[in-house]
């Protein structure tokens, strides 16, 4: 058997599928969505941190920045910190005269964890809990099973 071609060959298959997507105008979409991600992620640290959770950059249309927000308490943060999102939308070059915030029902973020390597801990009672439903399963299993024997 031969040793595997190295990273000389070409980039790897993942990458492979990503410039396939972007290749041609279908991939305008998904070229559009990453810079709208790449937009947030520059505009999100000008706004205070309370807010900054509670909302995302949705899209950018004609001179506005539209925003979602969770709900309509966050709007009304927003509201208030519209000129600082406008400075900082200009000092990266977008020529922006407005911020429209639109709330939505639905999370506006992941809902995987920043760090999926640290897991939250789990409480003595969700441990207990746990144990007991594990012992109801196997006394259930085996009253089932000596009941196959007879």
């Amino acid at each position: 058997m031969s040793k595997p071609k190295s990273s000389a060959r070409g980039p790897s298959l993942p990458q492979q599928a990503i410039e396939a997507a972007l290749a041609d105008k279908t991939g305008n979409p998904l070229r559009r969505a990453l810079w709208l991600d790449a937009l947030d992620r520059q505009l999100r640290p000008h706004l205070p941190p309370s807010l900054a959770g509670h909302c995302r950059l949705a899209n950018v249309k004609d001179e506005q920045l539209v925003f979602l927000v969770d709900s309509p308490v966050w709007h009304a943060k927003l509201r208030l910190a519209e000129q600082q999102l406008l400075v900082a939308a200009r000092s990266v070059g977008l020529k922006v005269t407005r911020v429209t915030p639109k709330t939505t029902t639905t999370s506006l973020h992941s809902p995987m964890p920043k760090n999926p390597g640290q897991s939250k801990p789990v409480s003595a009672a969700t441990h207990k809990g746990l144990r007991e439903a594990l012992a109801s399963l196997q006394d259930i299993e085996s009253s089932g099973a000596s009941k196959t024997r007879r």
